[in-house]
Formats: C-alpha cells, sequence, structure tokens
C-alpha cells in the first residue's frame, strides 16, 4: 500500500494507538512468568464460543476511494500467546472459533507492521458468539508510512519454486497443520540456507509443535544469516523469557529496542528479563516505556518493584493506572485497597 498508513479506531471510534510490528510467535512472558508448559498448554485448549468482526477501511477524504487491500489478522490470548491468524481481504470479516472464556488481543498487519491492537473479552455460560468490528482510517501521511513500511532488508527475494512453498508453508501454519509446515519449510532451508524468513517461520512452527530446542536453533540460524532481522531477535527473546533465560534474553531483546524503540513487546520483555535478574535500576525505564506503549501488565510490574523498595506512593500510583486501563481486573478491590493505605494526598 503505497505512500499510505493505517491508523485504527475501534467499532465505537475509539482509536488504537499504532505500533510496530510484532512477533508471529507465542511465548510473551506474561506477568508473573508462567513456566513453559502452561502456556502450550493454553495453545491445545478449546472452548465453544467465536469471535468475529468485519474489518473497514475509511479514506481520509470522504471523496477519495478506497482500494481492497489484503491484512492479516491475529489472535493472542493477553499473556502474548499467539492461537490463530488469518488474512482478511478488506473489506470483509474475520473468525475465529471454539474459544474458551477469557482475554483476546485481536491485532491486525498490514505490510507485516501492526496496525491495530483492540482487546476483547469473551465471557459467557453457554455458546456464544462475540462481535468487535474493527474500522481503519486510511490517510496519506510521509511520516506515518515511513514508520509502517517494512525495511528493504527483511523482504528476502526467492525463486519461484521457492516463493511458492513459502506460501504453502505459512498456509499451513495457518491453518494449524505443522506437520505439513515443518516439512514444506524444512524443504526451503534446505534448498536455500539463507532464507532468514523461512528459518524464522520454521522456529515458530517447531514452537508449536512443542520443540523448544529445534526452535532456539531455527531462530538463531535466522539471526546468523541476518543479524539485525527483528522478528527473529524477538522472537528468540520471548523463548528464552519463556524458558526463564533471562540472562540470554537480554541480547536479543536489546537489540530490538534499538531498531524498534517503539516495541511495546520488546520493552516489556526486556524489563521483566532485567527484573527477573534482580536489576530494577535497569528494568525501570523498559517498563515504564512499555506502559506507555499500551501494556497495562507493564504497571502492575513497575508497582511490584516498587513495592519492595518501600516506594508505596509510587507503587499505588502504578496500580491506580492499571486500574484505569483494566477496570474489569479480578483482583481490583485489593489494589483499591493497597491504594487508599499508600498513595499519599
Amino acid at each position: 500500500m503505497q505512500n499510505r498508513s493505517v491508523e485504527t479506531v475501534n467499532h465505537q471510534r475509539h482509536r488504537v494507538t499504532a505500533l510496530n510490528r510484532l512477533a508471529m510467535v507465542v511465548f510473551l512472558v506474561p506477568a508473573f512468568c508462567s513456566v513453559v508448559a502452561a502456556q502450550l498448554e493454553a495453545i491445545r485448549e478449546r472452548g465453544p464460543h467465536t469471535l468475529y468482526g468485519d474489518i473497514k477501511v475509511e479514506a481520509e477524504r470522504r471523496d477519495e476511494p478506497v482500494k481492497p487491500l489484503s491484512l492479516e489478522v491475529q489472535l493472542y490470548i493477553i499473556n502474548g500467546t499467539l492461537i490463530g491468524r488469518q488474512t482478511v481481504t478488506v473489506p470483509g470479516r474475520y473468525r475465529f472459533l471454539d474459544l474458551p472464556n477469557g482475554e483476546y488481543d485481536v491485532v491486525v498487519l498490514s505490510e507485516n507492521t501492526e496496525v491495530a491492537r483492540v482487546r476483547v473479552r469473551v465471557q459467557a455460560v453457554y455458546k456464544n458468539d462475540f462481535r468487535q468490528d474493527i474500522t481503519l482510517e486510511s490517510r496519506t501521511n510521509r511520516a506515518a508510512t515511513k514508520a509502517a513500511t517494512v525495511s528493504v532488508s527483511d523482504v528476502y527475494e526467492r525463486t519461484g519454486a521457492n516463493k511458492s512453498l513459502f506460501e504453502k508453508a505459512q498456509k499451513a501454519l495457518d491453518e494449524k497443520k505443522y506437520d505439513v509446515a515443518l516439512d514444506l519449510l524444512g524443504r526451503l532451508v534446505a534448498a536455500d540456507a539463507k532464507d532468514f524468513q523461512a528459518w524464522t517461520e520454521l522456529g515458530t512452527v517447531q514452537l508449536m509443535r512443542n520443540d523448544l530446542e529445534e526452535a532456539e536453533k531455527a531462530y538463531r540460524r535466522a539471526i546468523q544469516e541476518r543479524p539485525a532481522f527483528t522478528l527473529a531477535l524477538l522472537n528468540l527473546g520471548r523463548l528464552l523469557s519463556a524458558e526463564k533465560k533471562f540472562e540470554a534474553a537480554i541480547e536479543p531483546l536489546t537489540e530490538v529496542v534499538k531498531s524498534s524503540p517503539a516495541s511495546a513487546d520488546a520493552n516489556f520483555l526486556l524489563g521483566e528479563a532485567y527484573l527477573q535478574i534482580k536489576k530494577g535500576s535497569k528494568a525501570v525505564p523498559y517498563l515504564t516505556e512499555a506502559a506507555r506503549l499500551g501494556k497495562p501488565d507493564a504497571h502492575l510490574r513497575l508497582a511490584t518493584l516498587y513495592n519492595a523498595a518501600g516506594l508505596k506512593d509510587k507503587a499505588a500510583q502504578e496500580y491506580e493506572q492499571f486500574l484505569k486501563e483494566r477496570p474489569d481486573y479480578k483482583d481490583r478491590k485489593a489494589l483499591e485497597q493497597y491504594i487508599s493505605e499508600n498513595k499519599k494526598p
């Protein structure tokens, strides 16, 4: 989509801040670092509900026609676990089936860049359908286009045969046919070992198959072929964090923050890694930035850090901000009590 950028508003017309591209991989460390096994189990969990919605694009000017475009829609559990993705030709509809009760993030990507993120609660005693429409605004804006454009260095040119293998592998991954995707990507990297995007996708497939050792090897090989490839670096950082290898996770996550400072996930993960190795002073700026970029759980982690340091007023402020962004938090009353007891007038 040349000379265009996309900014989102949800169906109530509230604008959602556009962020940098997120990785297409499971395993974002939750606030209190659940073990890998629990995250993998979440991938296999099924429920009775359906989440769907229409995606539309509105032109900046009413007299300006909007051309159809293809967007990728991803569905995440709020701990960062990717549980589904699909391609939607806009205007069009996305639909995710077999969901259990819970909170989810619907993420929209345009040209591999995140342009929309909407949080949705799916909650019902009996089987139900939940609708979340998303409206995108198309604007001519050079500054925004620069931020939303995929770097040429991140695009890998393939021959006709290899291109077909890659597209088939992505389709198989979307359809959760992981053994098929593994075979296709294995053939692709055997034919062209320099294809860093294929190595990255191979790592994702290995994660879905619960083979963490092979996933790490694939991500490291992608980085070997393209050291500055943000997606592989972020995926590796997520994987190492999920395995509680926080020291090892710091290096790739630091590289991501350098190249993509507006990545909320990278800032959160890096802050969490420093927090886990008891370097709170280094964790604070990254968690603060993650919170500013729209990661509510970063407020919780900051509050935990400040409380441990005896800075209860600052902890109360973080809890207060968290509740503003997550008013339906299950332990709201406990946090409100902490705030009332510790926030200075």
